[in-house]
């Protein structure tokens, strides 16, 4: 049966990556504190098994610090012999402490990875609310928590139980024999009576990771809803699609069309310039009914490469920044010009016709309508 959620549906799609990722953030990994307790007991007998082979040595150095010799200064000896004490601790704890570390880090790699989540630290009142201990305590988790640890001891007890029917003939003897047959007795059912343990927790063990891992997925599962909520968080709604769907395909338009533009260069007559930040190409021929058209303009580095291509193809070039901007900013690729403009484009057009034909002229002073004086920004110039 499909988990619910606290509106009552059902958590029955997959879950996204975003929320595996928050899930980790939050320190909620797949973990099994049995699987801990079997590989903990396991190692720590590991451990105590590997002992005697190292325990000369610690014995030796154990007994050295009770060891005083006619040469120690007195008054060196106590600093002297709880700096070898502490060294000898340390020594101790990295043997003991450092594998079973080891152990634990490998634990949790091999059942779900390790991940470092400081949100997971950090304080939460929930923790210490009463009434969420309360909630706790009876909740369905907790009623699983009791069955497993009544499991426990149950198997536990039924193993040593096993164990100890099966040896008891033997056990029952033990008065009658010898000391030997008594120690012999003993060698056999105490590394019986721990591997039946040792595979009683490992099979608790795997129980509770094949439960917690059920759990785990179940946690993660999202509902219809939830989906659709987290799929508007990351690609936004229908409304706000759609709209980035139209400046794609706008800005799409518009390179294609400035590209065009570039390409039709050779037919301008002339380029008003800013000089460097606008560049307006402009074709007209006189006698030809209609205002004059833009053929190409851009700011920036499309001005740049209008200006360029102009001087490849010998297009005559004038500098007059408000008239550009008025161009720029009142005009579009194709369409005629303002008609405010008619006469500064007249002027500079006439300019243009004149230098074309080896005159050598001044440049005219272009007047602008004030409501078409634009700064570089767009934006209507103020008079001072």
């Amino acid at each position: 049966m499909a988990e619910e959620n606290q509106d009552g549906q059902e958590k029955t799609e997959e879950p996204s990556q975003r929320k595996i990722d928050k899930h980790k953030e939050d320190g909620k990994v797949l973990s099994s504190k049995e699987m801990f307790v079997f590989t903990g007991i396991a190692g720590a007998l590991l451990l105590l098994y590997a002992l005697p082979y190292g325990a000369k040595s610690l014995l030796f150095e154990w007994g050295d610090l009770f060891v005083f010799s006619g040469n120690d200064k007195l008054d060196d000896l106590p600093s002297t012999k709880s700096l070898q004490a502490l060294f000898f601790i340390l020594k101790i704890s990295l043997i003991v402490g450092l594998p079973m570390l080891i152990i634990v880090l490998a634990t949790q790699f091999a059942v779900g990875g390790i991940n470092f989540a400081p949100k997971a630290a950090a304080f939460k009142s929930n923790r210490i609310n009463p009434l969420s201990g309360f909630k706790r305590m009876f909740s369905l988790k907790s009623l699983v928590e009791l069955g497993k640890a009544l499991l426990k001891v149950g198997l536990l007890f039924a193993s040593a139980i096993g164990v100890i029917y099966y040896l008891l003939p033997r056990i029952l003897r033990i008065t009658d024999g010898t000391l030997k047959s008594g120690l012999e007795i003993t060698q056999i059912a105490f590394p019986m009576l721990i591997g039946a343990l040792l595979v009683s927790l490992l099979a608790i063990a795997a129980l509770d990771y094949f439960y917690q891992r059920y759990e785990h997925v179940k946690s993660l599962r999202m509902t219809k809803q939830e989906v659709k909520d987290e799929y508007k968080q990351t690609e936004g709604s229908p409304e706000v699609r759609a709209k980035i769907r139209r400046l794609q395909m706008e800005s799409a338009a518009k390179s294609a069309k400035q590209q065009e533009a570039l390409e039709n260069m050779g037919e301008a007559t002339a380029i008003i310039t800013n000089p460097t930040h606008f560049a307006i190409a402009l074709k007209y021929q006189v006698g030809q009914l209609g205002a004059p058209k833009i053929i190409a303009m851009g700011k920036g580095l499309i001005a740049k490469r209008i200006m360029d291509i102009g001087t490849e193809k010998n297009i005559t070039s004038f500098r007059s920044p408000l008239l550009a901007r008025a161009l720029f900013f009142t005009g579009d690729i194709g369409e005629e010009i303002s008609e405010k403009l008619y006469n500064a484009v007249a002027i500079a057009l006439a300019y243009v016709y004149k230098l074309d034909k080896g005159e050598d002229i001044e440049a005219p002073e272009i007047n602008v309508p004030e409501d078409l004086r634009f700064n570089e920004n767009g934006n209507i110039l103020k008079e001072v």
